[in-house]
């Protein structure tokens, strides 16, 4: 999947995105508007893990939720 077909169903996704990083709030979604890099900046923020570690967790549970 690309990173708009992952814009494109963000609001599917939000409720997952959420049990896999519970830290996230309403608002921290809201900003990220389905944009990948823009997830992966605020899982970065709450959890404080690397740039290049988020992004492998953002992808790996892509594939896991076949997103």
């Amino acid at each position: 999947m690309n990173k708009d077909t992952f814009k494109g169903e963000w609001n599917q996704l939000k409720g997952d995105i959420k049990q896999q990083w519970a830290e996230l709030t309403d608002d921290d979604l809201t900003h990220a508007e389905g944009s990948f890099d823009k997830l992966v900046g605020k899982i970065q923020e709450r959890y404080g893990h690397t740039k290049e570690k988020v992004e492998e967790q953002v992808r790996e549970w892509r594939v896991k939720h076949d997103v």
